[in-house]
């Protein structure tokens, strides 16, 4: 099956835009992006005060699991309303909805409030990420694409480590609520902008919702994510109840795939996996960045502050050396993609870094310098740089233009689901390393005692502890390794085939494609 430039009835194509315009546009779409990305984190910088301020402790990780569990449910659908009732309007709901969720969470007075306000920005969380890629695509087609990645890489550096930071300065000078406030004038901001500069036709489609498709795919994306949050902390991988999610996952994904197939608009097409083998390929490349990237950025940390003993409050300066090299490669890969078209190499090259940067974590101890841990931190970096943006882009050419909504949010879903396994898995690996030797309420992490702390404990107890710590971070980075090899061998078999530009009469990537696949000796 082609991959058609020409959006087929019903769909909309990118319009004719400059550079400058887009980029405009685009600011005010990564904007609501930066909000999300940055409110995940700030949270969890806030969650001792909260915590002291609202009581609850004993429903603190589902602060966190209600927002991770919306955002991942709701991420299809959005991204399927989007396809069908247009993009930019779902998008300005999602944001709607989002800040909604950000007034309601600062002004929530017990932690059930806060849980239930948390779940509703999660939904708005949702419908950001699924919009924010397919709005790019309806900006930029994939040959031009390259122009704007360093935008899109600088926001997702810029929420990692700025989320930390902001969120103990805000805790700390203005209060807890004032971490989910302050998205307020940021979410106006991000309407006004994205109803001014974001210009794209209206379109509605007549089609029926496939209401049992979305019960089924939120029951199974539900049952999955909670596995994944819960499984090696709540209950052991072995239990009764994390057999049963994953058991409940798999029947979800098999009633799901039947009825895609009988449906008469599905929730997510089967034919973006099936057109064209570079989206499933594209799909596991992204699962796998997603483990390395939330691996990375929650173990790092916690590595460089127990074990170097760097200070807590630099916490999201500690990852600069990762996310500078991601910023810079993927401008780079951006320019040469936009230049010659080729783009195989990238992910290729990506993998392997990753692979090599990780099995280089995997040899620290309690000897590593700082220097040595940042060097191969960068060539992670480098290789996320190469990888993150570059998927996308491969994943998004694969598919028709009617379709790019449930792509891309398909792609949100693949990285969501890849970070909550990775972290599930990582967490067992650390939480097995460290057992026994912790002190009291450090065995995950959440409690873990300070450099201040660590000195006051005896010797024998400390050297043990830290001696845990870097086992339980060589264990994690050396599984990560393992998956990134894996992944070489699907970046391998990707094709490189041309990236649609502009539809117009001089632009027909689709029969350069069907040439390709017929003769591919033929092939320029």
């Amino acid at each position: 099956m082609s991959v058609s430039d020409a959006p087929p009835s019903g769909s909309h194509a990118p319009p004719e835009t400059t550079p400058k315009s887009v980029r405009l546009a685009l600011l005010g779409v990564l904007l609501a992006m930066l909000l999300s990305m940055l409110d995940s984190t700030i949270v969890g910088t806030a969650m001792p005060t909260i915590v002291g301020d609202l009581g609850g402790l004993e429903h603190i990780s589902w602060v966190v699991t209600a927002y991770t569990l919306a955002t991942a449910a709701s991420t299809p659908v959005w991204g399927k309303f989007g396809d069908l009732y247009g993009r930019k309007h779902m998008y300005l709901i999602a944001v709607v909805v989002f800040v909604l969720g950000s007034a309601l969470s600062g002004a929530a007075h017990t932690m059930t409030q806060l849980i239930v306000f948390r779940a509703l920005q999660g939904l708005g969380a949702g419908g950001i990420g699924a919009g924010a890629f397919a709005l790019i695509a309806s900006l930029a087609p994939p040959r031009e694409r390259g122009r704007y990645q360093g935008m899109t890489a600088s926001i997702m550096a810029i929420g990692t480590i700025g989320g930390p930071l902001l969120g103990g300065f805000v805790t700390g000078h203005l209060g807890w609520r004032w971490a989910f406030f302050i998205n307020l004038p940021l979410g106006v901001l991000t309407l006004v902008w994205c109803q001014l500069m974001l210009r794209l036709p209206a379109t509605r489609a007549k089609a029926r919702i496939d209401w049992p498709g979305i019960t089924v795919m939120t029951t199974t994306v539900c049952a999955l994510t909670l596995a994944a949050t819960w499984a090696g902390s709540t209950y052991a991988w072995t239990s009764w109840q994390i057999l049963g999610l994953f058991a409940l996952a798999a029947v979800g994904v098999a009633a799901f795939v039947a009825r895609q197939r009988r449906a008469a608009e599905p929730l997510m097409p089967l034919r973006i996996f099936t057109g064209h083998r570079n989206f499933s390929l594209a799909s596991s490349l992204i699962l796998v960045g997603g483990v390395v990237m939330f691996g990375c950025s929650l173990y790092l940390p916690l590595y460089q502050q127990t074990v170097q003993g760097v200070s807590a409050s630099r916490s999201g300066l500690l990852l600069l050396p990762l996310m500078i090299p991601v910023v810079i490669m993927s401008q780079v890969g951006g320019k040469v993609m936009s230049a010659t078209g080729r783009y195989k190499i990238f992910p290729i090259v990506g993998t392997v870094c990753m692979a090599v940067g990780l099995f280089l974590l995997a040899t620290m101890d309690t000897t590593t310098s700082r220097a040595a841990t940042g060097c191969f931190m960068a060539l992670v970096g480098t290789g996320m740089g190469c990888q993150m943006q570059m998927v996308t882009t491969i994943a998004q050419n694969s598919v028709e233009m009617r379709d790019m909504g449930a792509a891309s949010a398909s792609v949100t879903l693949f990285r969501t689901i890849g970070g909550s396994l990775g972290v599930a898995v990582f967490g067992s690996l650390f939480t097995g390393a460290v057992r026994g030797h912790a002190p009291a309420g450090a065995e995950t992490g959440e409690a873990r005692p300070d450099p201040a702390a660590l000195a006051r404990l005896p010797e024998s107890v400390r050297d043990g502890y830290l001696h845990a710590v870097a086992t339980g971070t060589q264990r994690i980075f050396l599984t990560a390794a393992v998956v990134c090899t894996v992944a070489f061998i699907a970046a391998l078999c990707v094709q490189e085939v041309p990236l649609r530009g502009r539809p117009g009469p001089a632009a027909q990537p689709d029969k350069a494609e069907e040439a390709e696949e017929a003769a591919a000796p033929a092939a320029p």
